[in-house]
């Protein structure tokens, strides 16, 4: 399998994120992606490459040029507003909410940060920009190579994407990576795409993206949001909008979620994917289901995850992997790559 590596990642380093009331370190670090790259040597999967580059616009297919436009200069802005700010990350202060209006672009920064983003726990750093748009680049490149005839590409990236909307960035994710990846396989000629999210979060970002399309089929297993983060989206009942109607499926299950109940809600995605008949498949792959991960709750170990790699090779279909959430920075290579090697024992 090859994969392609953000070795720009390492500029996003956030020092701080809110966490039930008190801020504290943060848990998306960089030492997530370089335990993920060991594994990768250790066990020589495959060839690991630099993602190529790429222009600006391609984002605009799933991002709104304005939003891009902010992430772009943000941090800019945010030291212009008081040198002393080079010493802190940015992180919003207010947000609009229902009622309130968001068609209109402010000109006070604050307002516009609160505007794109829907949480206090995503800093935003000096390398942000450039680490979240190395990783829509490795996105990017995988599907090149799945285009080329390739079985499989690994986007190993951080930070992650999925909790990234349109407009909007939170949950540690900037540019959706999975949503960019979805959307190069439909303009490069996939009539239909699979979108498959295994994060313990609600891939919220993408459900948005794609909630009102027929031709990407969004499926999420995660904690019920009645609980867990992201909340306010992942229910069973939101099955799509007008022509997406039928085509987002969410399995939330709760905390606690052992494996054989995990994989048999696995397999009930991988069926409803089968169903719609997808060219292709993206997966956003996140391992803070794993029984140690400090911000999740579901139970599933190490040695899961190589039936989970199977389980998804069995769809028998191109497929572009993406590297989500996974915070048990000492497991998530060892994790990573089970899925990785299970998928491609079933592949060959």
């Amino acid at each position: 399998m090859i994969t392609f590596y953000n070795a720009d990642h390492v500029h996003h380093q956030g020092k701080l994120e809110m966490f039930r009331g008190e801020f504290v370190p943060c848990f998306e670090v960089a030492a997530r992606a370089e335990r993920v790259l060991e594994e990768l040597r250790r066990r020589q999967l495959g060839a690991i490459e630099e993602p190529v580059s790429f222009d600006d616009s391609v984002l605009h297919r799933v991002h709104a040029p304005r939003y891009v436009d902010f992430l772009r200069g943000a941090w800019d802005e945010w030291v212009a507003l008081n040198p002393a700010h080079r010493d802190r990350d940015a992180l919003p202060s207010v947000w609009p909410v229902r009622q309130h209006r968001s068609d209109l672009l402010p000109e006070n920064f604050a307002a516009r940060m609160g505007l794109f983003s829907f949480d206090v726990g995503t800093p935003l750093t000096n390398g942000t920009w450039r680490a979240a748009r190395g990783g829509a680049a490795c996105a990017l490149s995988a599907v090149e190579r799945i285009r080329s005839g390739a079985r499989s590409a690994f986007a190993l990236t951080r930070p992650p994407g999925h909790h990234a909307g349109q407009d909007f960035f939170g949950g540690y994710c900037f540019l959706n990576n999975a949503a960019l990846a979805a959307q190069a396989l439909r303009d490069g000629g996939a009539e239909r795409v699979a979108v498959l999210d295994i994060d313990y979060h609600h891939g919220n970002g993408t459900q948005s993206i794609f909630y009102e399309r027929a031709d990407v089929f969004f499926a999420s297993i995660h904690g019920d949001p009645r609980t867990e983060y992201p909340f306010y989206l992942g229910y069973a009942e939101e099955v799509g909008l007008e022509a997406g109607r039928g085509f987002n499926l969410n399995i939330p299950l709760p905390r606690g979620t052992v494996f054989p109940a995990w994989r048999a809600a696995l397999a009930d995605a991988l069926r409803a994917i089968g169903d719609f008949h997808a060219d292709a498949l993206v997966v956003s792959l996140g391992v803070d289901t794993f029984e140690a991960d400090p911000i999740s709750g579901f139970r599933l170990r190490s040695e899961d995850y190589l039936r989970v790699g199977e389980d998804i090779a069995h769809a028998r279909l191109p497929t572009v992997l993406v590297l989500e959430g996974g915070y048990a920075v000492e497991e998530i290579g060892v994790n990573v790559l089970n899925v990785l090697e299970g998928f491609e024992a079933c592949s060959s």
